[in-house]
């Protein structure tokens, strides 16, 4: 992957003080003598990017524009790279952060102008920083990721990133999965001869075997969208390698039944790029 390709629109020239934090990176405008306190927020996103998967910026673009509409008010989102255990590419929290919920109408009488006047201020800032945040992130992401990886774990990663997404507090939960969906472990894999095409799997064997592994999550219902299904390795680079609709058929019919049996919704899954939008409405 070109390091120099153009940025991504949410990652116009961004530092990267806040790349590796986990803690919200936005700082809070509940502070001081408000006398208030923020509600729960109404969403919340996880962006997971798989960094054996090479995407051009094409797909990096459409990842970038997911998440573009929950930069805004009563939304929480981080960024989570994962590849490999084996080779030290562990899930980590790149950045995650709240925009919080602004102060309800009934409260704003209560509360004096100099100090409304600053909350407000500060509640302006707030999509701003996030969108950096998060820009900076996935320029990292996508920045560090390598067809070299000689293996993925994709469902040990998803079962413990999972926990995370059940925890949430918020109403509603989006999941934006950037990755090829090819494991290739100890457990399993779904890689042709050489690794240069898709195996035609059995899903239900394949799911068997999850499940006989202890590989299956809990994504507390949350909705789920991928990027990236199928793709390989050289397709970002310089060819476009044959898939059959029946190979992807099994591959997406495979993972359809693992988020089912993860308490998750699929909503797309694009082979490799999403034909809708994802939607930030709840």
């Amino acid at each position: 992957m070109n390091r120099n390709a153009a940025p991504l629109a949410l990652a116009l020239a961004l530092a990267a003080p806040h790349c590796f934090a986990v803690e919200n990176v936005v700082p809070t405008c509940y502070q001081g003598k408000l006398g208030a306190k923020p509600a729960s927020v109404a969403t919340e996103l996880f962006v997971l990017i798989d960094q054996t998967t090479v995407f051009d910026t094409t797909l990096q673009q459409q990842v970038a524009n997911s998440v573009r509409p929950f930069m805004a008010a009563d939304n929480a989102f981080s960024v989570t790279i994962f590849s490999a255990f084996s080779q030290g590419r562990y899930a980590r929290v790149l950045t995650s952060g709240t925009i919080e919920p602004t102060i309800a109408s009934a409260q704003r009488d209560d509360i004096s102008k100099p100090l409304l006047t600053r909350f407000d201020a500060c509640m302006k800032r707030q999509p701003q920083q996030a969108t950096q945040a998060v820009g900076a992130a996935l320029r990292t992401a996508f920045g560090g990721a390598s067809a070299d990886l000689a293996r993925s774990d994709v469902l040990a990663s998803f079962k413990s990133i999972s926990t995370r997404i059940k925890s949430s507090s918020a109403q509603r939960k989006v999941v934006v999965i950037a990755s090829d969906m090819l494991e290739n472990s100890s457990v399993t894999a779904f890689y042709g001869s050489g690794g240069n095409s898709v195996r035609e799997i059995d899903p239900e064997k394949e799911l068997r075997i999850a499940g006989d592994n202890a590989l299956l999550g809990d994504f507390g219902g949350a909705e789920i969208y991928v990027i990236g299904a199928g793709l390989l390795s050289g397709d970002a680079v310089k060819t476009n390698k044959y898939r059959d609709p029946k190979t992807m058929r099994a591959l997406t019919g495979f993972w359809g039944g693992y988020f089912e049996k993860s308490n998750g919704k699929v909503v797309e899954i694009g082979q490799p790029a999403l034909l809708n939008p994802v939607s930030a409405r709840r």
